[in-house]
């Protein structure tokens, strides 16, 4: 029996080894070349058995995007729960967006959305609303929490959050985009991720 999901997606027993077939195919042949017809044969189920869970594959591509932030964002939060010092919390944070940027899975959505924003319009804006849109709401939530500590002094969050999440990519996105990543040393994240919350701690730490 299937059961109905949040954004028109299906869930049943076979739910996952679709996406997990899914997930191959598309970080292999990119959204467009992935055929419902590989994907199938990858996931051990039949076509229909994908059409009854994702009624067209832009919703399939999506369901993976969101599953992939919503547990990185878990496994984040999890780390800073309870009275953890703003530096620990921003570090880790600065950490875990860099080193989504960092991964496979990452860099490949970055440029599937990217290379195929023309094609099909919807999909950079509903990737960006289970990716970077959700990293935001997360960051606004909790830079709120420690402007309201008093550990942050901070007017305009929304602002804020946006900063901080730029500032994680310094010296790694351009690198990235230019099919540089091998140069993107252990040493170099790191110096990113110590820069962006040391940088911000200075604009928005409460001076002692």
């Amino acid at each position: 029996m299937n059961v109905i999901a949040d954004h028109g997606v299906r869930r049943g027993r076979k739910f996952d080894q679709v996406l997990q077939g899914a997930r191959t195919i598309f970080m292999r042949d990119g959204f467009e070349r992935a055929s419902v017809d590989d994907i199938a044969r990858e996931a051990g189920v039949s076509k229909a058995t994908i059409y009854a869970y994702f009624p067209d594959k832009q919703l399939l591509f999506l369901e993976i995007a969101r599953r992939e932030c919503h547990r990185q964002t878990e496994e984040a939060e999890a780390l800073v729960e309870g009275d953890v010092p703003v530096r620990v919390a921003l570090t880790i944070a600065a950490e875990r967006i860099v080193a989504f940027q960092l991964s496979d899975f990452g860099q490949r959505m970055f440029r599937i959305v990217v290379g195929e924003g023309e094609r099909f319009p919807g999909l950079g804006r509903q990737f960006h609303d289970f990716g970077p849109g959700l990293i935001h709401e997360r960051l606004v939530h909790h830079l709120r929490c420690y402007v309201n500590s008093g550990h942050l002094v901070i007017d305009d969050i929304d602002l804020a959050a946006d900063q901080f999440a730029q500032l994680c990519k310094a010296t790694i996105h351009e690198k990235l985009i230019f099919g540089m990543a091998e140069t993107i040393t252990p040493e170099l994240a790191q110096r990113s991720v110590l820069g962006a919350v040391d940088m911000f701690m200075a604009r928005y730490g409460v001076k002692g």
